[in-house]
């Protein structure tokens, strides 16, 4: 039987988170421009949604949403934020509105090819088809909200995924990650459990380790995402409350 990779990770610290990073960071360096640069990647997709609410043409909205990280990078508008307020999930909101009621349109269109695309617009076009009742039934700031968490959950699961993958233990993942969701028709777990030539009591325990590593990586996605560590269970709470909504 393949090795659980739960077993083998232990609880991930606060002290190196990219938000962190980019705080602490007194003038511009390499590791708070990597950090902010993951950080950006992270809120493109939900900023460019919030966007999109606004009435603006899928071209429109990426020259926007890139113009705003650009300007975000080269400029260094973190620095500003106070580290007790600094929630990025709440800045880059209220920063981007702000920017976008000082620019105009015309102001903001990128010369396609100059810049640095963080996300091709073929890509979120795609997403965007997927996503396409969401968007005509929520407001801008729930569909950011939305998407805010689920990119967090797809970099949740792609990790966890990584950590089994990573001790040969594809199989198992594959098995117990349809657990992970209430969608309808999946499987029992005594069904699972025959597949993968376990016992359903030994299945058991490797979902409960699986959900184990799962929280530990939620809780460190998140980390990600404020200054300090008394802030991550609220976001938590905010994040299971935008999932449930």
């Amino acid at each position: 039987m393949d090795a659980d990779p739960s077993t083998q990770n232990s609880p991930v610290a606060f002290a190196t988170t990219n938000w962190s990073v980019v705080l602490e960071a007194q003038s511009p360096t390499p590791a708070a421009q990597a950090a902010l640069e993951k950080l950006c990647r992270t809120y493109w997709w939900p900023l460019y949604g919030f966007v999109r609410r606004q009435d603006y043409t899928p071209e429109e909205a990426q020259d926007l949403t890139q113009g705003f990280f650009e300007v975000l990078l080269e400029r260094r508008d973190l620095d500003v934020v106070r580290r007790e307020k600094g929630r990025l999930r709440s800045y880059l909101l209220v920063s981007l509105k702000n920017f976008m009621a000082k620019a105009r349109r015309r102001e903001l269109a990128m010369k396609r090819g100059e810049g640095r695309a963080l996300v091709p617009l073929d890509e979120l076009l795609t997403r965007e088809r997927a996503d396409l009742e969401l968007a005509d039934s929520f407001s801008a700031d729930r569909i950011y909200e939305r998407r805010w968490a689920l990119t967090l959950l797809e970099q949740v699961l792609t990790r966890l995924e990584s950590d089994y993958r990573s001790a040969g233990s594809s199989k198992l993942f594959d098995g117990l990650k349809e657990f992970l969701s209430d969608e309808p028709g999946r499987r029992s777990q005594a069904e699972v459990a025959s597949e993968l030539r376990m016992t359903e009591n030994a299945l058991k325990q490797a979902f409960h380790r699986l959900r184990q590593r799962y929280r530990q990586l939620l809780h460190d996605e998140i980390a990600q995402t404020v200054a300090v560590p008394g802030d991550v269970e609220d976001e938590l709470r905010h994040f299971i409350s935008v999932l449930q909504a």
